[in-house]
């Protein structure tokens, strides 16, 4: 880690993926990044022909160091396409090290416009998505079993 790395924390990780609609892939989308730790900090980028994308990861200072605080960023990307738009990512990233959102894997997504968003907690942070990706969603708390235990 060098000189220019201390205090980094990472606020969006690397995501490539592809975008369809109907299970087709969508070309020349738009895709909107809004980011936010203490002010909306934006960033856009396109499908190409087979629906490919990609958004280098975000990174920022953290004074946390100095100012004790919770790390809570909220993270929304838009899809515009044929003039609708389509939240394809809402969440809030909990843990400030890069890949926190696929556990430690690269972030590569799959999603479907015309799909039914999911909720889906990974690290204890949750995102609504209409996308797929390789990550173990955390597990969800076995209340009746809890119960006998008391």
């Amino acid at each position: 880690m060098g000189l220019s790395d201390v205090g980094k924390v990472c606020l969006f990780s690397n995501m490539e993926g592809v975008i369809k609609l109907n299970g087709k892939p969508v070309s020349g989308a738009k895709l909107v990044r809004t980011v936010n730790l203490s002010k909306d900090e934006v960033d856009e980028t396109s499908t190409d022909e087979n629906g490919n994308f990609k958004f280098e990861a975000k990174f920022a200072r953290s004074l946390g160091k100095i100012l004790p605080q919770e790390f809570a960023v909220s993270q929304v990307i838009i899809v515009s396409y044929e003039g609708k738009e389509y939240e394809m990512w809402s969440g809030v990233k909990r843990k400030p090290e890069e890949d926190i959102e696929s556990r430690g894997k690269p972030l590569v997504v799959e999603c479907e416009l015309n799909s039914e968003e999911k909720l889906i907690k990974v690290n204890n942070s949750p995102i609504f998505s209409l996308c797929t990706w390789d990550v173990e969603p955390d597990l969800k708390p076995d209340f009746e079993k809890m119960m006998k235990l008391v």
